[in-house]
């Protein structure tokens, strides 16, 4: 009889499942108006331009008349999913079912790809027109260019004030609108560097704080909403990011279908092995031309 314990060791294994880090989704659906719809497309808004008033010809003058200009503005869906097997065999040999796990990261990815599909929608050609046939590029004069504040540089006060004077010069009106910019880690660490931002002498006690629990929320009456996947999204050329600014009504998301789970049986494959699907029918616009922006970031 041996006397050594090694032949006694057990192996052990993890009793839980985690999720490695990754950018969490939905974090700009809450800074868009959104809507349900059905069929392959749908009118998200009728619009009407501005009018003026016109001076009196003189007494018993024929009345002319003024018409305002029309547009409607449309939004198209796509379709996304994520399917993924957990298969039968390697079940059996896990101590933790990974079903709950499987359907959490993939509900976690579909909430980066609604975020995705509304930073793609602010510089995007939108459908407008009577039937959407037209295209309608965004306005590049709505751009914050590279330059400002220094050459090559990232997101500074310089900018924020630049994009805000265009915004207000197209009467975005500050006082009744709820404006977002898509901040990344990077131009947060930009904007921490500058004295206007970190300074409680250029903090308006009337405002909401710019910073909170280390984090930067408002400034110059725009709303930072952290959302890192704009690194990525937005970037251009490999030379810079066009950061988005956007009054909220002037970004919308159409929901055909919302974020949909279901974890099955796939009895047609060996060992009926369970599958999770997560699935969701979406599309995103520009509303208005004029509520949206982009601030250029030199990317290094």
């Amino acid at each position: 009889m041996s006397v050594n314990l090694p032949s006694h060791y057990v192996i052990s294994f993890s009793t839980s499942i985690s999720l490695l880090l990754q950018t969490m989704g939905q974090k700009l659906r809450m800074c868009v108006t959104e809507a349900p719809y059905v069929g392959k497309q749908a009118a998200v808004v009728d619009q009407i331009g501005s009018v003026e008033m016109q001076p009196v010809a003189g007494r018993f003058a024929p009345m002319g008349r003024v018409d305002a200009a029309v547009d409607r503005r449309w939004v198209v869906p796509a379709d996304f999913d994520l399917p993924q097997m957990i298969d039968t065999f390697d079940k059996l040999r896990l101590l933790t079912d990974p079903e709950s796990k499987y359907v959490q990261n993939a509900v976690i990815a579909a909430g980066r790809q609604i975020d995705r599909t509304i930073l793609v929608a602010t510089t995007a050609a939108a459908r407008t027109g009577e039937q959407g046939g037209t295209s309608t590029s965004f306005n590049s004069n709505n751009t914050t260019t590279v330059s400002i504040g220094g050459t090559n540089s990232r997101l500074n006060v310089p900018k924020l004030l630049n994009v805000k004077e265009k915004m207000r010069a197209q009467f975005v009106d500050f006082d009744t609108e709820e404006i977002y910019l898509a901040l990344t880690a990077k131009d947060e660490s930009s904007l921490l560097n500058e004295i206007q931002i970190v300074s409680r002498d250029f903090n308006d006690p009337a405002d909401k704080p710019v910073m909170a629990e280390g984090k930067l929320r408002r400034f110059l009456g725009i709303n930072f909403v952290y959302c890192e996947l704009a690194e990525a999204v937005m970037a251009v050329g490999g030379t810079r990011i066009d950061i988005p600014v956007w009054a909220k009504s002037g970004m919308h998301l159409g929901v055909w279908n919302d974020i949909q789970t279901s974890i099955d049986r796939r009895t047609d494959i060996q060992g009926i092995p369970w599958q999770s699907y997560v699935y969701l029918t979406i599309g995103a616009t520009r509303v208005e031309e004029n509520k949206v922006y982009v601030i250029q970031s030199f990317r290094p």
